[in-house]
């Protein structure tokens, strides 16, 4: 159980066209797209260093002044989550299982919002592996 990359930064925006002319107009980013069942974006900016994701995905998430959430990597989810329980981590949200991921969120003791994400062999990180490795 190693906490080994950062998977992603998000960032909830109020107003999803405008915030993609800033992103991809204004810093030149280049997006991919998804569209989530419920009208909601996530887009996603890949960079050499990680991935900046923003995304309009629940009304409660609004844009804040005071700190952008963060990521974590593991290699191993449910001993993560584990370990978690075990140490009485205020855990925020069960498990999200998706077609590239799963996650779930977490409040540190000072009762910031952490994300513990793991990418499945279906992430395209994970296939791109393995293409480097054949």
């Amino acid at each position: 159980m190693n906490i080994s990359d950062i998977a992603f930064t998000g960032y909830p925006v109020s107003n999803m066209r405008r915030a993609r002319g800033f992103y991809e107009k204004v810093l030149g980013l280049s997006p991919t797209v998804y569209e989530l069942d419920n009208g909601a974006s996530w887009v996603e900016y890949e960079l050499a260093s990680g991935t900046l994701a923003i995304s309009d995905i629940d009304p409660k998430w609004q844009p804040r002044d005071n700190g952008p959430s963060i990521a974590f990597e593991v290699d191993d989810f449910d001993a993560m989550m584990s370990h978690l329980k075990a140490n009485e981590v205020a855990i925020l949200t069960e498990e999200i299982d998706t077609p590239v991921c799963r996650f779930s969120n977490i409040l540190d003791t000072e009762g910031n919002a952490i994300t513990i994400h793991c990418r499945k062999a279906t992430h395209p990180d994970k296939t791109s592996e393995k293409t480097a490795v054949a």
